[in-house]
């Protein structure tokens, strides 16, 4: 697509308060010739990262369960989710330290190696944030003692969940896993057998 079929754009800031909320306008030429004025709101911060931790010996996963306040505004599952680790990127920091730190603060596993799976945008119609996915393996002996759970200074609080990994699958099944993410990360350790 031409991106002549863009033309005049305008971006008018509409709330900053956790992320940017913009209200944008612009032309935009249909394919019989005619242009329309749209306007759309774009929301976002910085990008962000997700990893699942899984053991190929052991077949488990590393998952959190946290409160999520869209899915509560929703009405959906109290607004809990159980979801794998994620966060934004810091500034002038990388998706893959970004990942390795998060991982740390939320579940309390120190990691070294990460695979990336993907960048992805969840909600192109809305959000303008894109999603590092990764896998990363793990041991027990990765697991620190007194770490995770969040961190208090950004008011987390987050149940760490080890879990078989084909009940994870199931979960999805039951519809008690219903992140995205989660779920992509999850089917990719499955389609490329990375757990048998």
């Amino acid at each position: 697509m031409s991106s002549k079929k863009i033309n005049n754009v305008v971006s008018k800031t509409i709330s900053n308060i956790w992320a940017k909320l913009e209200q944008v306008s612009f032309d935009f030429t249909f394919k019989n010739g005619k242009t329309e004025r749209l306007t759309h709101e774009v929301y976002g911060k910085s990008d962000g990262v997700a990893v699942l931790l899984y053991n190929p010996i052991t077949k488990k996963v590393v998952l959190s369960n946290q409160l999520r306040i869209p899915m509560y505004v929703a009405g959906v599952k109290n607004g809990f989710s159980i979801e794998v680790v994620g966060g934004a990127i810091d500034k002038n920091e990388s998706p893959e330290k970004s990942v390795i730190r998060e991982t740390r603060e939320e579940i309390g596993y120190v990691i070294s190696e990460v695979e990336k799976v993907s960048t992805v945008f969840l909600s192109p119609g809305l959000m303008r944030e894109q999603v590092h996915l990764y896998i990363a393996t793990y041991k027990e002996e990765d697991k620190l003692e007194n770490e995770g759970g969040g961190l208090a200074a950004e008011s987390e609080e987050i149940e760490v969940i080890e879990t078989d990994f084909f009940d994870a699958l199931q979960m999805i099944e039951n519809q008690e896993i219903i992140d995205a993410r989660t779920i992509m990360l999850l089917y990719h350790l499955k389609i490329k057998n990375l757990i048998a």
